[in-house]
């Protein structure tokens, strides 16, 4: 027997506690399995890493959409049909159309037309709607305003989820519309 050698059974422990498995080439059992505890915990940085990529990418953007979905010029017609509307007869565009979304489509639109057309143009685009107000509009210094949903006037079938008309009344005999359509 070995001086710095205890036997026990088929077992065997050294001076430093140790167990040895005989004829097993000296190599102790029971040692903690370095490249499996660094599997694990490289596993979760991996699943972290497009995020953190994702983040730096944002934080060193010069875009002020690093996103996407920045404004972009659309026509008129398209801006309204998201709505269900179209534009009135006499009316002209004041500035561009706009769209903008990134998980939210956003369609914006002003227009000129004719201040003696415009209830009779919101009743026939939004036969179902109620009575436009100057109450609850967005702007303090809109004449006339209309919100609708899908739950309140909006018809089927047209892509956004919420529109809301507002309209400033310019002089005797024009008005300037402001058109919003958008999903939630």
């Amino acid at each position: 027997m070995d001086v710095g050698r205890v036997e026990v059974g088929a077992m065997a422990r050294t001076r430093t506690g140790r167990a040895e498995q005989p004829g097993a080439g000296g190599v102790p059992r029971g040692r903690t399995r370095w490249w499996l505890v660094a599997a694990v915990a490289v596993l979760p940085a991996m699943a972290l890493l497009p995020f953190v990529v994702a983040f730096v990418g944002m934080a060193f953007s010069d875009s002020e959409y690093p996103l996407g979905g920045g404004p972009k010029a659309v026509s008129c017609t398209q801006a309204l049909a998201f709505g269900g509307a179209a534009l009135p007869d006499g009316a002209t565009p004041v500035g561009g159309c706009v769209e903008q979304g990134w998980q939210d489509v956003s369609y914006s639109a002003d227009f000129r037309m004719p201040r003696a057309g415009v209830r009779d143009w919101l009743h026939r685009t939004y036969p179902d709607a109620p009575a436009p107000e100057t109450e609850s509009c967005l702007t303090d210094d809109a004449d006339l305003c209309l919100e609708l949903s899908h739950m309140q006037g909006l018809p089927e079938g047209v892509g956004a989820d919420v529109v809301q008309v507002s309209v400033t009344y310019e002089d005797s005999g024009t008005a300037l519309v402001g058109f919003a359509a958008f999903t939630i």
